[in-house]
């Protein structure tokens, strides 16, 4: 197991130099170029956290956060798509174990979706017909499957309630063919990752290519699958901004020793303001990366012996997340305005970087909100914690 890990680091460490090689075509064609896809696909990261009952690494947390780390410092774009697909891939412990294998059992597997119940599902006999439309189809165009949200109704279109008083939300797969992609990702930062919106109309789904949405079981046993999910996915994108954020300072560094400033002698690297300036985005970095991998480590050692995280500990996770995402932005955002003139060119990767982190930023799962749903529970106010 551990050589597979080791693997799987020495891959996506060997995979950053052409992500970053293919940064600029996959922006240009708004996703991931096919030989960066095909790396990725080859060397099993897509699917580090399916069960290796089914052929995926089933790596740790940790782990996970290093690859993504790694492949984002490449480019953005990659990283984010790999967090997407690799994610995703935990649902494979969730479905009922026909639809896990019939979906995760092939090595070229990719999936990807959204998880907001953006659809409904009529029941009918063997399954659903599914109706919906998703945004934010992370690697919609490379996928073989993309999951949807959905809200199950009754014949007369209203919500089916469960005991709890909740409504009956399910995620359920589409296979690649079985949906139309739409072209609607033009934005401003992470073009690569091909998050166009994606639609399906009266598609019968399968009862075991849908999962309950909380409240389900894993079938396969380990810590990985006993982390919190939406904890998780947090991880997944500040891991991403890590990666960015290195990037962007060893950018900044090489063109400060090459570039010397309108009106000065001197090279940038011997002014004060960005010798200063890079010290302080390293430690930004640094910093938030520690908190990150601190968290990771205590929550991993409750998921070990099987505990019931306690929703401080969730919080905490949560709040490393977002604090690791927005002091990376920070960072970024020193490397950019240093950078000067130079960084506004599209030549430059640094104008790439700020794009792509403010871009990433803008996601709930590390929202500035979730600073105040944290400081609410330290203080032990009434708190809504559903997606801790």
């Amino acid at each position: 197991m551990q050589a597979a890990v080791s693997s799987l680091r020495d891959a996506a460490r060997a995979i950053a130099p052409l992500a970053r090689t293919y940064a600029d075509q996959a922006e240009r064609d708004r996703q991931l170029a096919g030989p960066v896809v095909a790396a990725l696909r080859d060397a099993g990261l897509f699917r580090m956290l399916v069960p290796r009952e089914l052929g995926g690494a089933e790596a740790t947390v940790a782990d996970l956060v290093d690859c993504i780390e790694a492949v984002a410092e490449g480019d953005g774009a990659a990283g984010w798509c790999l967090m997407i697909a690799a994610t995703t891939g935990l649902t494979a412990a969730l479905l009922p174990k026909q639809g896990a294998m019939e979906i995760y059992n092939d090595p070229a597997s990719i999936t990807g979706g959204m998880l907001m119940p953006r659809g409904t599902a009529e029941r009918v006999p063997g399954g659903y017909r599914v109706s919906g439309c998703w945004a934010y189809g992370s690697g919609s165009p490379h996928c073989t499957w993309l999951l949807g949200g959905v809200t199950v109704i009754d014949a007369e279109g209203k919500p089916e309630m469960l005991p709890s008083g909740h409504p009956h939300l399910r995620m359920a797969f589409f296979l690649a063919g079985s949906y139309s992609i739409l072209d609607t990702w033009h934005v401003a930062g992470l073009r690569g990752t091909g998050s166009h919106d994606y639609e399906v109309r009266d598609l019968f789904v399968p009862e075991h290519h849908t999962v309950a949405i909380g409240g389900e079981t894993p079938w396969a046993d380990g810590p990985l699958y006993r982390f919190p999910l939406y904890g998780l996915l947090a991880i997944g994108v500040a891991a991403v901004g890590l990666g960015i954020a290195r990037a962007a300072i060893d950018e900044l560094s090489s063109l400060a020793r090459a570039k010397t400033p309108t009106g000065s002698r001197r090279v940038l690297a011997e002014r004060a303001a960005a010798q200063s300036g890079l010290a302080e985005a390293e430690a930004l970095l640094g910093a938030s990366r520690a908190f990150l991998f601190d968290a990771v480590a205590l929550a991993w050692a409750a998921a070990m012996v099987g505990d019931a995280m306690p929703i401080a500990e969730r919080a905490r996770l949560r709040l490393a997340a977002t604090h690791a995402a927005r002091s990376c932005a920070r960072a970024v955002d020193i490397c950019y305005d240093l950078g000067g003139g130079s960084a506004i060119y599209e030549s430059s990767p640094l104008q790439r970087h700020f794009r792509d982190m403010h871009t990433l930023t803008q996601h709930v799962m590390v929202g500035q909100q979730m600073y105040e749903v944290v400081g609410r529970i330290m203080l032990g106010l009434p708190t809504d914690t559903f997606m801790l």
